[in-house]
Parts: structure tokens; C-alpha cells; sequence
């Protein structure tokens, strides 16, 4: 479906297409001062707009190898031909202000940049990796940190961000499962919507807003074994009911852009994937912004075996609905003879550059070039007290209490020695976690200084390393073995270094690295209380002394605040309140492992495992579940109800029950509604998510919490790729994790049994 004037038109003044608010909001003057650069600008300047390019005025470009053109010469002169229409991964104002300045005054049509870069997490001030934060299940927090983070990179010099990442990741074997919000489709499509909102705010106008760009579109969380930029094979059932619905959630919130994933998918490179970059996208996703490939992704065509060479790539992505190339630099260098040679249509390249041209208006770039560049704010808005303490407030909140007994939480005013032992003790390189290269290095505040800071005598705390992240240390589990004899308890700082996580760091073992398990069996092995602060990216396979602890805390990678937040945790002051996105496998080879999924003929049933759906080293279940996390309280739900056990076709059904807080110290829990399609045409998963409730609760208190459900959240994709909803029986739990919790049962009655 391309889009054309008259459709766009149509949507931006009647509204009869789904476009996002800004672009239907677009005036007349607008849309006529769009037409007039289209109607002016040669196919160079055109291919020019639709060109990315890495930023050579204030270059930072580390999460990518080095190609095209690297250097503020060339890339002036690139400027000045109007052979760029945005550039990306660079920060501050007075770099910024020099590329603006040549594209508005030094160019032919003097049309201004687009300035984009990678805030994942944060840009000085760091939130924790989107995985952690995931782990809050509050969106709304969520959408606090972004708005924070646009705030700042808005202060310094940028326009749009390239998140969130809103790929359903099932493989914890996969690296970039750390950018995204885990296995489950709801809370992916909560946290996308929340984040988009954050990002943009409610005026897109505003110097403080900045663009959001949901990606890998589509499916590039199911790359086969977790193995960054590998192929999908994929059904069409699976592709649209659990990789597309959280892109819907992130356009219908205003996302005016998207990325094409660096895969294929069934045999097709998403990059020259017509049927899902237009057909699929525009067409029945009626999403209006425009996309961008991803790193050089159109020239892989040519590696992919899909393309010919440089030229073919460049037709065959542009054809496919890639509006903007980045960094390759194929689209300027072969759309303008692709054009005359006939090979691509000029209304392709219009409908492309028209689709540009109005998100850089819908932003006010045309009216106000110098938006986002402002020195003073730059001085003032980034890195401040306000955004620390949010920081703070939002790792407290990602961290996951996997498994106590009674340890936690820590008197810190007990006279007891307490030994820190572990690589990430007094660490400071790795508490940012990947994808945080605007942050300063050495500002992030490690374990130990976190643990001094709350203690009224910072000597009671002694502090070993015993191994690196990935070798042993001479003598090292020796002194750390002397150091817990000595202690009154080991607080074990292990996992993964930021590096290990993130793009291309897919591993074929999700296990804490070998000289650090040997550290933890050593020093389980004195019978000293332990309690395991986990780093890590990803979920985990955790053996013997570390599966055993007497507590393990889920601590990921948390940011700037990251050792004031876990001794938050560790001492009490905050009520650790966060659960699991991902399952726990118990071990590697269990992967792609997730919740939902489906009960096969012969599922392990009353512990028979014999000819079931099983390993045989260990049954298909997880050591810590999906929407697991313990509390220092105790949360009991009871007196689950529904207002009819017939949920009539066009109607709606309640539910409801009652937590209470049985407890001696106040906290939250998250109260999670699950369903299962009993017998469908399809067969489904064991349970979904479909809604989560977070409840804070003073000790003795208790609340109704209710939830509605409608025929709506019972679709699924069915035949012919239809978005149906079957009349039958459905089973409901709500709990405290995708396993147990109070179960009843409902009836979802056809639409003819309703009427009368």
C-alpha cells in the first residue's frame, strides 16, 4: 500500500487513516511547504534525505564497526550538497549547532537535520538496562525514566532516540534480550506504549521531546538459537500474536518511526521485505511514520544472498519500504540512477522523502532548526539530582528477591562482619550494563560504596575479590575463603560483565563464568550464610553454591545508582517488589524456554514423567518463573469471584479478590491475571498474561483488586490469519506468577446465544 498525497491528506485534515495525532495535526501550510521542497529538490537531494550517517562532529559511534564516511570533511561537504537528512549517535550542542548551521545556511533547499542517537537507558544519567526496569511490571515508572532521559538528550543536542526495543525475546541465549521488556507480549506492549510516551511527551513540539523508534520490526527476538543476526523461520500465527502486537501498542501511543530488524524471516531479509515493510506495516497496521534500516542493513542483502550488489540492495530495500539507509550510503549513491534507469518509480522515492519531511515538521524542525540545541540547557537539565534520585528509585524497584530464608532483610545496625566477596564488589566498569556509552565512566556507584554509605561503621565491612569476571585470581579464592571464615555473613558479587550482554554477545551458555562459580562453591563450602548478588543481563542457569545461597538477589544491571539501590534492598529500607520478565531455566539447554508456552499431547502431569514432554536431565519447567519475586512481607490472595460465569459475547465480566498484607512491614505486590483456552481450533499456550495490578499494602491492610475481561482479550490468530475469539471454556488464575494462584473458570458464550 504506498502512500500517497491525496492519502496522506486525507488522513492528516478527515482522520479517516490511523495516523498518529502529530501528523494529523499537520496544517495546510505545512503539507503545502512539504510539497514545494519535493516539487524543488533534485533526486540527489531527495536520496540525501532518505540518508543517515553517523555523526562526525561530535563522533561517538562504539557499538558499531566503522564504515561509510567517517570524518567532519567529507561529511560537510555531504551537508552542503543536501546529500544528508540525519545524522546520528553523536551528542552536544555546539557540534550539533555546526551541522544545523551548514544544512540550513549552507545547503540549496536549507532543509534541517535530523539528529538521532542510542538512549536506551540513559544518557549521564543511567536507569537501569529496560530488561531490569521491565522487572518493576509498572510501566508508569517506565515511563518516568524515559521522559527523564529525554530531557537530557534532548539537552544535548538530539532529536530521536533508536528505542525502545520492543522485541519479544524467548531465548535468554540471545544478547539483546537486555534491551527489551522479556518473554511475555503484554508486558512488552505495556512497557513499548509506556516508553513511547515517556520518550515523546505530549507536545512533540516541545525542545524536550524526542522521537521514539520502537524496533527490530519484525520478529528479531526469534532469531534460531539466540544467535544475533540470524534468520527467523517463523508462522504467520506466531509472527502476528506475539512479535507484532507490541509494535500496535507502541504506534497506537504515537510513534512516528520504526527500524527494520537486521534478520529475515522465512527466507526474505526484513530490510527487502515488501510484504511485511508495506503490505503488513502501512497496510494493515496502517503505521504512517517512516523507517529506517538498521546499521548498513541494506548493503547485507549482498551477504545474505538476497542482492546482486551495492545497486540491487539499494533498489530492493527501497522498493520494500525502507525509507531512510543508515550509514551504508547505497541510497545516495544508486537511487538517483535507479530512478532514471526506471528501476525504482519516482513516486517511490517521493512518497519516502513526503513521509520524512513531515515527521521532521511534525517536530518543528522547519520552523524552529536550532530546537534541542540550546547551551544553557545543556549545562542545566543533564545528569542532575533529580534524575539520580529517579535512578534510584527505579533500580530499587528492578530488583528481583529470587529466593529467601529469612535472611534479609540485614540489621544494619547488627554488630556483624560482613564480607563483600566477588568480582563486582568495588566495580565500577560494569554497573552501566551495554548500551551506556554517553555515560561517564567511574560515576556509577559500586556495591561497596553503596554498602558504606548505609552503615554507621563502613569498617565492618571487608571487601575480597576472589577471580576476575572470566579467570581465577593466584591465591584469590584463598583469601576469600580466609575472609568469610572470618565474616558473619558473605554478601557473593557475581554474574556477567556488562560486555557480555547486549548485541552480538549471544552465548551458548547462560551459567555464571567458571572461575566465579569455583569462587561461590569455596566459599558456600565454609557454611557461612550467603546471600548472592546476581549481575547480569539475561536470565540465568544457577548451580550449587550459587542455587543454594541462603538469598539471591536478581540485581541485572542498574546504573548510575546501582550500589545505593541494592543496599536500599539488602538493608530493608526499600521492599523488594520487582518480578522476573524472563524465567529461570535450570539449565542452558532448556532454551528458548518461556511461560506461555504450549501443553504438547504428553505434558507432565502429577509428576509422571515418563514418554512426557520433558528432558531427561530435568523436567520443562523453570527454577524461578516468569512473574516470580519474593517480599520481606507476606501477600495472601483470597476470595477470588467473577460476576457471571458466563462472559457474554459483547459483554464484559469482573473480576475480583482480596489481597492482604499478613505481614509486619508494608510493601507492593503485583496481582497477575492469567487465562487458558481450554479447547480452541488452535491450540494455545498453558497460560497468558493479560492483566497485572501493582498493590502497596501497610502491614494488616487489605484490598479488593478487580480487573475486566472481555471477549477482546480472548483472541488469538486463527485461521487465514484472522484475529478471532471461539466460544468454550477458559480457565483463570490470579497470583503472584505465571504458576498456582487461585483458579476459576468461565464461559465465553457465541454471539447468537445472547441475543434476547
Amino acid at each position: 500500500m504506498i502512500l500517497d498525497r491525496r492519502t496522506v491528506l486525507t488522513g492528516a485534515f478527515a482522520g479517516v487513516l490511523a495516523l498518529p495525532a502529530p501528523l494529523r495535526a499537520l496544517a495546510a501550510d505545512d503539507v503545502t511547504r512539504v510539497d514545494d521542497l519535493i516539487a524543488r529538490m533534485t533526486l540527489e537531494e531527495k536520496a540525501g534525505q532518505m540518508t543517515c550517517l553517523a555523526d562526525s562532529f561530535r563522533p561517538y559511534n562504539p557499538p558499531n564497526p566503522a564504515a561509510g564516511i567517517q570524518d567532519e570533511k567529507r561529511l560537510t561537504d555531504e551537508i552542503r550538497k543536501g546529500r544528508v537528512g540525519c545524522l546520528f549517535n553523536g551528542i552536544g550542542v555546539v557540534g550539533a549547532r555546526r551541522a544545523q548551521e551548514i544544512a540550513v545556511k549552507n545547503s540549496r533547499l536549507g532543509i534541517p537535520l535530523l539528529l538521532a542517537g542510542d538512549v536506551i537507558h540513559g544518557l549521564k544519567t543511567i536507569f537501569p538496562v529496560p530488561l531490569a526496569e521491565a522487572a518493576s511490571f509498572d510501566p508508569a515508572l517506565a515511563e518516568k525514566t524515559a521522559r527523564a532521559m529525554a530531557i537530557e538528550a534532548t539537552a544535548a543536542g538530539l532529536h530521536l532516540t533508536f528505542a525502545p526495543m520492543v522485541d519479544v525475546a524467548r531465548d535468554q541465549r540471545w544478547g539483546r534480550v537486555v534491551e527489551g521488556s522479556g518473554e511475555d507480549v503484554t508486558l512488552t506492549g505495556l512497557f513499548a506504549a509506556a516508553r513511547v510516551r515517556g520518550f515523546q511527551g505530549r507536545d512533540l513540539r516541545r525542545d524536550d521531546s524526542l522521537l521514539a523508534c520502537p524496533k527490530h520490526f519484525a520478529a528479531y527476538g526469534a532469531v534460531a538459537a539466540g544467535l544475533e543476526y540470524g534468520s527467523v523461520d517463523i508462522s504467520d500465527e506466531t509472527l502476528r500474536e506475539t512479535h507484532l502486537p507490541p509494535f500496535g501498542s507502541a504506534f497506537a501511543a504515537g510513534a512516528l518511526t520504526t527500524m527494520a530488524a537486521f534478520s529475515e524471516i522465512n527466507g526474505v531479509p526484513a530490510t527487502a521485505d515488501r510484504e511485511l515493510l508495506t503490505d503488513l506495516l502501512r497496510g494493515e497496521m496502517k503505521f504512517r511514520g517512516f523507517v529506517f534500516s538498521d546499521y548498513t542493513a541494506d548493503e547485507e542483502l549482498i551477504a545474505h544472498g538476497y542482492a546482486e550488489d551495492e545497486r540491487d540492495a539499494a533498489r530492493l530495500a527501497v522498493l520494500a519500504g525502507v525509507d531512510m539507509s543508515m550509514q551504508s550510503g547505497l541510497y545516495v549513491r544508486h537511487l538517483p540512477d535507479l530512478v532514471k534507469s526506471g528501476a525504482v518509480p519516482m513516486a517511490t522515492i517521493d512518497v519516502a522523502v513526503r513521509r520524512i519531511l513531515y515527521v521532521k515538521t511534525a517536530i518543528g524542525l522547519f520552523d524552529n532548526p536550532w530546537r534541542s540545541l540550546d547551551e544553557n540547557a545543556e549545562k542545566t537539565r543533564i545528569a542532575t539530582a533529580a534524575h539520580r534520585a529517579l535512578s534510584r528509585e527505579s533500580a530499587t524497584r528492578s530488583i528481583v528477591l529470587l529466593q529467601n530464608d529469612g535472611i534479609l532483610p540485614l540489621d544494619p545496625a547488627a554488630n556483624r562482619t560482613i564480607a563483600l566477596i566477588g568480582p563486582f564488589g568495588e566495580d565500577r566498569d560494569n554497573v552501566y550494563g551495554p548500551w551506556a556509552f554517553y555515560a561517564d565512566p567511574g560515576k556509577g556507584v559500586d556495591i561497596a560504596t553503596g554498602l558504606r554509605a548505609a552503615l554507621p561503621d563502613a569498617a565492618r565491612l571487608i571487601v575480597v575479590k576472589g577471580c576476575d569476571v572470566a579467570r581465577p585470581i593466584d591465591g584469590g579464592i584463598a583469601r576469600a575463603v580466609e575472609r568469610a571464615k572470618n565474616a558473619d555473613v558473605v554478601l557473593l558479587a557475581i554474574g556477567e560483565a556488562q560486555d557480555m550482554s547486549g548485541e552480538a554477545q549471544s552465548r551458548t551458555t547462560i551459567e555464571i563464568p567458571a572461575a566465579q562459580q569455583a569462587l561461590a562453591d569455596a566459599v558456600a563450602a565454609t557454611g557461612k550464610p550467603v546471600i548472592v548478588l546476581l549481575r547480569h543481563g539475561r536470565a540465568l542457569a544457577l548451580h550449587d553454591g550459587v542455587a543454594n545461597a541462603q538469598a539471591i538477589l536478581a540485581t541485572w544491571f542498574l546504573g548510575s545508582e546501582a550500589g545505593h539501590a541494592i543496599a536500599d534492598i539488602l538493608f530493608g529500607n526499600v521492599d523488594p517488589s520487582a518480578k522476573l520478565p524472563v524465567s529461570f531455566p535450570w539449565e542452558s539447554g532448556q532454551e528458548p524456554f518461556f511461560y506461555d508456552r504450549k501443553s504438547t499431547g504428553r505434558p507432565v502431569i502429577d509428576n509422571r514423567t515418563e514418554y512426557r514432554a520433558r528432558y531427561a536431565t530435568t523436567d520443562n519447567s523453570a527454577r524461578y518463573p516468569f512473574g516470580h519475586g519474593l517480599s520481606y512481607t507476606q501477600f495472601e490472595l483470597t476470595d477470588l469471584k467473577l460476576s457471571d460465569a458466563a462472559l457474554r459475547w459483547d459483554r464484559a465480566i469482573e473480576v475480583t479478590a482480596r489481597l492482604t498484607n499478613k505481614g509486619k512491614r508494608k510493601g507492593s505486590e503485583v496481582v497477575q491475571l492469567y487465562i487458558r483456552d481450554r479447547v480452541a481450533s488452535r491450540t494455545r499456550p498453558i497460560r497468558e498474561l493479560k492483566r497485572i495490578q501493582r498493590v502497596t499494602l501497610a502491614s494488616g491492610d487489605s484490598m479488593l483488586v478487580r480487573f475486566s475481561l472481555s471477549r477482546t482479550d480472548l483472541q488469538f490468530v486463527g485461521t487465514g490469519s484472522r484475529i478471532i475469539a471461539e466460544p468454550g471454556l477458559f480457565d483463570l488464575w490470579l497470583g503472584q506468577s505465571s504458576v498456582d494462584g487461585l483458579h476459576t473458570q468461565f464461559t465465553l458464550y457465541a454471539q447468537e446465544a445472547t441475543k434476547g
